[in-house]
């Protein structure tokens, strides 16, 4: 992809810190990565909600919401798959620019793609969030039966099935979804944000 000529950055008079004391709590990008079925989605929904009403200004990107919009001439393929982080990548760095919370649910299965990601954010605004579940647990939740469908072969590269699923080699936070239930999931986000002084008690 070729970057156009002429094109200059043009600086705003408010700053990301300017947004962040206004708000009130930091800016910062949750990334939450696991495999198809594992809870992410829901997970960050129930977050969202939670963090709304503690007053934090906050945003969730969900997979297959952007794949409806901003990435929907992409497939499925490795490339395809690390042009949608990218993409992703660059407008949530945008979210934390505008101060917000940001949530992300992504399978990203790639630890480069997820480290791509990081290394464009600053210093403590990437926090990576692995989902974790078993293979086996989120074939038996299958909510949207694309499981099903992979084992049938009418869908191809899939991950966890004929797609590798790298597992985050030193996340910032585990949130176990087979072993805890959803309203301990949160809290424990929750807790991890106070904790971490992203925001207040």
């Amino acid at each position: 992809m070729k970057m156009g000529t002429n094109i200059v950055w043009h600086e705003s008079k408010v700053t990301k810190a300017d947004r962040q004391n206004r708000n009130r709590h930091k800016s910062a990008v949750l990334w939450f990565t696991g495999l198809s079925g594992s809870g992410k989605s829901t997970l960050t929904v129930a977050l969202e909600k939670e963090l709304f009403e503690r007053g934090i200004h906050t945003y969730r990107l969900d997979g297959d919401n952007i794949r409806h919009g901003l990435n929907k001439d992409l497939g499925f393929s490795p490339e395809d798959r690390t042009e949608n982080i990218r993409r992703i990548g660059e407008v949530a760095k945008l979210m934390v620019d505008a101060g917000l919370i940001t949530l992300t649910a992504f399978i990203s299965p790639y630890q480069n793609d997820r480290n791509y990601v990081r290394s464009l954010l600053e210093e403590n605004e990437f926090i990576e969030v692995y989902v974790k579940c078993s293979l086996e647990i989120c074939e038996k939740r299958d909510p949207k039966g694309l499981y099903k469908k992979a084992r049938k072969g009418e869908i191809k590269q899939f991950t966890g099935i004929d797609a590798p699923y790298e597992e985050p080699v030193q996340p910032e936070l585990i949130v176990d979804t087979e072993h805890q239930s959803l309203d301990k999931s949160v809290r424990q986000v929750i807790q991890y944000l106070i904790d971490k002084e992203y925001i207040p008690k």
